[in-house]
């Protein structure tokens, strides 16, 4: 008779339990770095229509929520969907089909590979990128006559790991029509006893641009997919694209829209008379994927080959100061056109000559405007006092593994005084309030974890140096995590939809197989991603 009374009590509670809510997808069993004003943390969360619907304990969660899928972390731990503020996603996908020349040692290693990628492919120009001569025993800039010798009627062109040089053959550069007598302002045609080495820095790089075969549409999808899929095999949840034509943007756009392309987009705008007139015209562009309100401007070339604007010459070149690719003018007719405008301008400044003169002509138009977030691209070499510039209005957007790539060689070029002031990453935090962190890919490796990595450790992973690079300016790893989340959502202008684990925010996380808030230093860069989610779908899941 008990059991009966005991059973009738049971039904009649149940039955007179509200029902429970419905949801999309639960996460247990993790640790959850939110990443909010508090940086709580929290073991579950639930998912509805793409977008956080609760936080908090598994128990209490599965209580409440009628779940359709659950994912168990198993432990592991989640942060919100990771975010790269600077890299080349289409560069990443077009470089997949072209020889792939990082982490060569030598030329003889370059040639090497470029005959090899020949002898398979048979293309009609060979296009390459990745080398880097700073890596090398020699480390003088190569020249054209190996090329020539191995490939005299086929133009060949490849691109410096930075992409601010190119080695072409004599092909390439009768194609282009670039002779000893070619000038263009802001870069260098390399000469030799009065002719060409195949050198060729910055601007007039684009006289061989236009020589290449033409990239078909079906070329570019392909090129995006793919370089997508490597993203989201890394955690990455949103890409900020420094440099992109109108066509490609609305490739990605019709990718998204067809359901094909799930990666999120930050779309810089590259800085060509068409694509200023047409987005100046037609405005800002935003869905939920998607994101077009910025312009890339370049100001000056790359430290590697010598082509960033410095206020005194080069500690290893005298006399050799580097350019100016948008001189100063220049960049205050343009600041001046894109502040009139809701667009934000994100201007590339290596050298100390460039970065002085984007920070003030960025000055002066903003003054008496607030919240234009304008940024300043890799922010390499500062003066001292230039650091004063930056704001709430004015904020630096940086590539730690920049400062330990270049490392090795960055002292030679700068001298012992104004390496004090490079890479300063926690100077400008303090400046700033805020810093945002990418990696410049395929400059750099896509791995978010090696930009955690050379945020707090400020080591190569080689473990150098042993005591870290300048540590004075090494970050946190709360900073670090903000800087590749709610910082750089924030230079997005995106902070109210994503960057951090927050209800009503989009359902984007990274599970980490390590707690990278707690793990020794050393295992940081070991640290690998077991799973994607975008949108609350998961995306990508390691075998």
């Amino acid at each position: 008779m008990k059991k009966l009374l005991f059973l009738f009590a049971a039904i009649t509670l149940f039955s007179c339990a509200p029902d429970k809510l419905s949801a999309d997808l639960l996460i247990k069993n993790a640790t959850i770095y939110t990443v909010d004003k508090d940086f709580s943390t929290a073991n579950a969360l639930v998912v509805k229509d793409g977008r956080i619907l609760e936080i908090g304990l598994k128990p209490e969660l599965e209580l409440k929520y009628a779940i359709k899928e659950t994912y168990d972390a198993k432990g592991n731990t989640v942060v919100p969907g990771l975010i790269d503020a600077h890299a080349h996603l289409y560069g990443l996908g077009l470089g997949l089909q072209n020889v792939d020349l990082v982490g060569t040692t030598s030329f003889d290693e370059i040639l090497g590979k470029v005959v090899a990628f020949q002898e398979e492919k048979n293309m009609p120009y060979i296009i390459g990128r990745g080398w880097d001569q700073n890596d090398w025993d020699d480390k003088n800039f190569p020249n054209k006559k190996q090329l020539d010798s191995l490939f005299p009627d086929t133009p060949v062109a490849l691109q410096r790991v930075d992409g601010h040089a190119y080695l072409v053959n004599s092909k390439a550069l009768e194609l282009a029509g670039i002779t000893a007598k070619t000038k263009v302002a802001g870069g260098e045609i390399v000469l030799e006893n009065g002719e060409p080495t195949g050198i060729i820095i910055d601007a007039p790089m684009a006289l061989i641009d236009k020589t290449f075969p033409e990239i078909t549409k079906e070329v570019s999808a392909e090129a995006l997919l793919e370089a997508e899929k490597i993203c989201l095999q890394y955690g990455l949840t949103t890409v900020d694209d420094a440099g992109l034509d109108r066509n490609i943007i609305e490739l990605i756009d019709a990718l998204q829209k067809e359901g094909k392309f799930k990666l999120r987009m930050y779309a810089m705008v590259s800085n060509s008379p068409e694509n200023l007139d047409y987005y100046l015209q037609n405005g800002t562009y935003k869905t939920d994927r998607l994101n077009v309100r910025s312009f890339k401007i370049y100001a000056d070339g790359a430290l590697g080959s010598r082509g960033a604007a410095m206020r005194e010459p080069y500690s290893d070149m005298s006399h050799h100061f580097g350019a100016m690719i948008t001189p100063a003018d220049s960049l205050d007719f343009l600041a001046k056109k894109i502040a009139a405008s809701e667009f934000q301008m994100n201007t590339h400044a290596i050298g100390d000559s460039a970065n002085i003169a984007v920070l003030r002509a960025y000055k002066k138009v903003l003054e008496g405007q607030t919240d234009r977030r304008w940024r300043v691209e890799h922010a390499q070499i500062l003066s001292e006092e230039d650091f004063e510039y930056y704001s709430d209005n004015i904020i630096p957007s940086v590539q730690p593994t920049h400062a330990t790539s270049d490392m090795y060689w960055a002292q030679d070029r700068v001298g012992e005084e104004r390496i004090k002031y490079a890479y300063a990453y926690k100077t400008m935090l303090e400046k700033a309030g805020k810093i945002a962190l990418g990696t410049d890919f395929p400059v750099e490796q896509v791995n978010p974890m090696y930009t955690f990595y050379a945020a707090v450790a400020r080591k190569d992973l080689k473990n150098y140096p042993e005591n870290g690079f300048q540590m004075k300016d090494a970050l946190t790893r709360e900073e670090a995590l903000k800087g590749m989340t709610i910082w750089a959502a924030f230079a997005n202008f995106e902070e109210n939809e994503k960057g951090s684990i927050e209800v009503g925010k989009f359902a984007d996380f990274t599970v980490l197989d390590k707690d990278i808030m707690k793990v020794d230093e050393a295992e940081l860069p070991n640290t690998k991603v077991v799973a994607t989610f975008v949108n609350g779908e998961l995306v990508y899941e390691a075998e």
